[in-house]
């Protein structure tokens, strides 16, 4: 199978504080990605309390797609984009998250970048928090720890809404929402899993916080998602994880139930609640196995059933194999801290396991789980790609892992799976969320701009931007 099917969404990714810069311009208050330093592959991204001399945040300027969202779009209308995927900064639109009255600069900003999408006819598609909260609330409530946060999300969507749902039909709640609960990540509203450390927030970093703070992420969640439907049943609103599927790494049976075990709790958790509405047995199971309590309110309950997803997303990027022998197979390298490296497998440059055929098995056994339609929000290659003295950038390796992944998606859609869009990340390169570096670069699209803070974020099309368009433009792969 190479076509896709007829108004199969044809998209790409960014997330608000990777790309926008002007991290402190027109009223926007400061998020906690703004509080990061630079990393690297080996060196973690810190998040201070305040800012420290000599360190270099590169999320300030990121590309500054704030002033330069007209180019960007219109590149990607030049490439042929059905959607775009992109987030709001929530402290753009209230700066600590706290007034009572939205920043009306921040709703003009985004007012353009949807208008612009539209003009070249793409589809907008809004993450409404992608690790980007705002700071003040972990200063004051620590992060989603307070049960006060979530009104405060409320207010923050239901004023999106209110703009833009007449022009944007396709909303996800929260990205990523399971790498919450290996770190701090959801209390803070972004995952050390991914590379940041530094407790700047009071809340201790043990497994009954983190879990309270995720239920409070679930309750947003589902809120959100109600209110939506009854005042705008036109929308559409999913949930987003990250799919990391784990194999056995030996044929002991052990193996396979350590394997299965760690998979419930890692890539099915959070979305059998916010699709299927409740809380599975396996995880209180898990709680109460682990002296893990969780709080939660009367109506609760209830509210994740009225607030149940419409369609689900992933991102997907590795697999991984896990065993029950200490000692045996080497680690996996990239941002994960778990599990061993599969000998049939090749590694990208910053350690991530290349393994087309584990999205086409993710695909399956979520289109068998839950039924609804599936978004492959996220997938591509981070790389170092180098710039040719005509100015052209041959990333003939993305292209290849490309190829591969949308073969495997051809694959699922055959084998029954009702896949409805793909949105490779990202559209244009930008800062690394897990390293803070530049040269980790996944777009189609070249940005001038190093980690040293040098260059003149000129934008270039890759070989890779020619190779999508001709996909799209053919609705499959050759």
């Amino acid at each position: 199978m190479t076509a896709f099917p007829e108004g199969f969404l044809w998209g790409a990714g960014t997330a608000a504080n990777q790309i926008e810069g002007a991290w402190d311009a027109d009223g926007k208050g400061p998020t906690v990605p703004d509080m990061c330093t630079a990393g690297s592959n080996t060196e973690p991204r810190l998040i201070t309390p305040t800012f420290e001399e000599g360190k270099t945040y590169p999320n300030h300027e990121a590309i500054d797609h704030y002033h330069r969202y007209a180019e960007d779009i219109a590149l990607l209308g030049e490439m042929g984009l059905k959607a775009y995927r992109f987030s709001v900064a929530w402290s753009r639109i209230y700066p600590t998250g706290m007034e009572e009255e939205p920043n009306e600069a921040g709703l003009a900003f985004y007012d353009h970048v949807v208008d612009a999408c539209l003009e070249h006819g793409i589809e907008p598609v809004i993450t409404l928090s992608h690790y980007d909260m705002p700071y003040a609330l972990v200063e004051r409530y620590n992060g989603w720890y307070g049960r006060e946060v979530i009104g405060l999300f409320e207010r923050y969507c239901h004023t999106l809404f209110e703009r833009f749902a007449a022009r944007v039909r396709w909303w996800m709640t929260f990205n990523e929402i399971n790498t919450s609960v290996s770190s701090m990540g959801c209390v803070f509203g972004v995952s050390t899993v991914r590379g940041y450390r530094g407790n700047v927030s009071r809340a201790p970093d043990e497994p009954s916080v983190r879990f309270q703070a995720l239920h409070h992420q679930f309750v947003a969640s589902a809120r959100v998602v109600a209110y939506a439907h009854e005042r705008y049943p036109e929308l559409r609103i999913g949930c987003m994880s990250s799919f990391v599927p784990m194999y056995p790494l030996t044929t002991d049976p052990k193996d396979v139930l350590l394997a299965q075990s760690k998979m419930r709790m890692s890539s099915f958790f959070c979305s059998d609640v916010q699709v299927r509405g409740e809380y599975p047995g396996y995880a209180l199971a898990h709680f109460r196995r682990n002296g893990i309590e969780v709080r939660m309110e009367p109506g609760d309950l209830e509210e994740l059933r009225r607030g149940a997803v419409d369609y689900y997303s992933m991102s997907y990027y590795m697999t991984v194999c896990l065993t029950t022998h200490v000692g045996e197979g080497a680690a996996v390298g990239g941002n994960f801290s778990f599990g061993n490296r599969n000998e049939y497998l090749e590694t990208s440059d910053w350690g991530w396991q290349i393994d087309p055929d584990g999205l086409r098995y993710a695909i399956n056994a979520v289109n068998d789980r839950y039924g609804v339609p599936i978004v492959i929000a996220e997938n591509g290659l981070g790389a170092a790609d180098t710039v040719e003295e005509d100015g052209s950038i041959h990333d003939d390796y993305r292209i290849a892992y490309l190829e591969r992944h949308l073969e495997a998606v051809a694959g699922a859609i055959d084998d029954g799976s009702n896949v409805i869009g793909f949105f490779p990340w990202g559209a244009i390169d930008m800062v690394s969320t897990s390293t803070g570096e530049m040269k980790k670069r996944y777009g189609f699209i070249y940005v001038d701009k190093h980690d040293d803070g040098t260059g003149t974020l000129a934008r270039s099309r890759k070989d890779s931007f020619f190779w999508y368009r001709d996909v799209i433009a053919r609705n499959g792969l050759a």
